[in-house]
């Protein structure tokens, strides 16, 4: 048997981090492109994230250069398989403490819409477009991610395919709702292992009795949003719907709340404000029933749609007869409140993904190569929190009794409810407060000069790199930052 080609080495902590991938590339070329696409992913959007911009080729005629054809046939015709990749990216999440899930966090269901020009693209359509809020031309996605306090990260996604691509529109077997796929979803989750207090989703999620009867049936706890003007079947007479129930429920004033019940949040940056909330007793809703409402507000009297929540959940009431009965672990009004805060991390990871990370940038037509697209994105953004485990200091991690308070983005809890800690000297660890975009940074500190320094050189001579020059980018390539925004 012949020798395995070496590749072009990346910088040894994205080396680190992609040498187990290794295995699921049996060519050279998918091998060497694997560490191209990435490395392009996480540098600054100086051009979109097309093959050519990649490649660092230039615009339309360069799509012809070699190394944008090698990143053409990586996406579009190689025959690596991208769920392998995704298994692979899975499994070294859960056994990085740092990233590893526990059952204090939840799976956020939510759709992403791309518009895109065409009609030969796969996937594309008129649908409505959520980051757009109105009907166009694009793909749309459905995504999983897993979430606490502290970390957040894409799970799986699947794209919603509009029915005209099916040859007996919606009543072709293959054809699936986004609703289908999001069950799909959190099968997979469940399937790898991923635990999870409670599935979260919006409202077109939660308006959904099926959904709902299908994650009750594979009894998983979910909390989804509902519409203001949800209702139900009532006597005349009778509260019949969420904001019928809000103002009866007898407000007055903060001394005088009626059955409203004050809750304090704590935020991500430790400021604190006073919430509102209300078990809803009315109609199919309530402690001893199959499922709850909740309402949670800023301000009872006004409800104002920005901070008003109406939720529905099946985490039976602590001490109810349903708690008694249910296999889930009861919840309070404030856990409750606290699981569905934890999807606002889904905006900003789709500012992240799209944003900096080129979610919606490719120009590849078939299917295979928008899902091959999509997950290396995921590997570039499960490499940043791998980086930030990985090559930062030991005092990241405190520990337990050191008297370091631990915010959460939506709610503080205690600090052993986190998930798995290091091990020193006897002490428990806990993970640290961590930002994603802080993370993003400290990769670019490195990666970005490394790769334009030798870039401006190869285009300005042809000559050896001078000594000083070398001696920069070996450290560079050893992962040593460059801090720019340094004064001094």
């Amino acid at each position: 048997m012949s020798k395995r080609k070496e590749t072009t080495t990346a910088p040894e902590p994205l080396e680190e981090y992609i040498r187990p991938f290794d295995d699921l590339f049996e060519k050279w070329n998918q091998r060497e492109s694997f560490r191209c696409y990435l490395e392009g992913l996480l540098l600054p959007t100086e051009r979109n994230k097309t093959l050519t911009g990649l490649a660092n080729t230039e615009p339309v005629v360069g799509a012809q250069d070699q190394q944008a054809q090698f990143l053409q046939w990586f996406l579009s015709e190689s025959d690596w398989d991208e769920r392998k990749v995704q298994s692979q990216r899975l499994q070294m999440l859960l056994e990085d403490p740092l990233t590893a899930p526990t059952s204090h966090g939840v799976l956020v269901i939510d759709e992403h819409g791309d518009r895109k020009a065409g009609t030969h693209m796969a996937h594309v359509g008129r649908q409505y477009l959520g980051n757009l809020g109105k009907v166009d031309n694009g793909v749309v996605s459905v995504t999983s991610l897993w979430a606490d306090e502290g970390v957040y990260y894409p799970v799986d996604f699947e794209p919603s395919t509009p029915a005209h691509h099916f040859e007996k529109g919606e009543k072709d077997p293959d054809f699936r709702t986004k609703l289908k796929i999001a069950l799909q979803l959190v099968t997979r989750a469940m399937q790898v292992g991923i635990p999870f207090r409670a599935v979260v989703a919006d409202s077109f999620y939660g308006e959904d009795r099926s959904l709902r009867q299908e994650l009750r049936a594979l009894l998983q706890a979910y909390v989804f949003a509902l519409k203001p003007s949800h209702d139900w079947w009532h006597p005349e007479g009778m509260p019949g719907s969420l904001k019928e129930v809000a103002q009866a429920a007898g407000w007055k004033s903060a001394d005088q709340p009626g059955q409203w019940v004050k809750v304090e949040r704590t935020f991500r940056d430790g400021s604190k404000q006073t919430w509102w909330a209300l078990e809803v007793q009315a109609g199919p809703y309530g402690p001893e029933k199959t499922e709850r409402a909740v309402i949670a507000t800023t301000d009872p009297v006004t409800l104002p749609d920005i901070s008003t929540w109406y939720l529905v959940t099946n985490l039976p009431a602590p001490g109810s007869l349903a708690a008694e009965q249910s296999k889930l672990v009861a919840a309070s009004i404030e856990e409750v409140i606290r699981l569905y805060g934890l999807r606002m991390w889904i905006e900003q990871s789709y500012k992240q993904v799209r944003g900096a990370l080129g979610w919606s940038e490719y120009q590849v037509r078939s299917d295979r190569a928008i899902r091959r697209h999509w997950q290396l994105v995921c590997c570039a953004f499960s490499f940043c929190w791998y980086h930030h485990s990985h090559c930062s200091t030991d005092d990241a991690w405190l520990p337990e009794h050191s008297g370091c308070q631990i915010t959460a983005q939506e709610e503080q809890v205690p600090q052993q409810t986190w998930g798995a800690g290091k091990k020193m000297s006897g002490l428990t660890l806990v993970r640290p407060l961590l930002s994603w975009p802080a993370a993003l940074r400290e990769v670019r500190a490195w990666l970005e000069p490394w790769i334009l320094l030798q870039r401006y050189w190869r285009a300005w001579s042809s000559q050896p790199l001078p000594l000083p020059l070398q001696q920069l980018l070996d450290a560079l390539a050893l992962g040593i930052p460059l801090f720019l925004y340094n004064s001094s």
